[in-house]
């Protein structure tokens, strides 16, 4: 997995890559408010580490980008 970020700063741009495996998913479930789950991709580097939280709705939004381009991807099973 590879990481890009673009982030602006009082001294200009600064664009920052990194990367490494995805180690774990994880789900958040809030029992109290159902609306504050998140979707946690754990992932490592040799230089780096972090934690991706994406939404159920930015995961369906991912996916169903996806599916309209899985015959693109060699190897890519759903």
């Amino acid at each position: 997995m590879k990481i890009r970020v673009k982030k602006h700063n009082a001294d200009g741009t600064v664009r920052l890559e990194s990367g490494g495996e995805i180690k774990e998913v994880l789900i958040n479930e809030d029992f109290t408010n159902p609306k504050n789950e998140t979707i946690s991709l754990c992932f490592k580097g040799q230089n780096s580490s972090g934690i991706i939280d994406l939404t159920p709705r930015e995961i369906e939004m991912i996916y169903s980008s996806l599916r309209t381009k899985k015959h693109l991807i060699k190897g890519f099973k759903v």
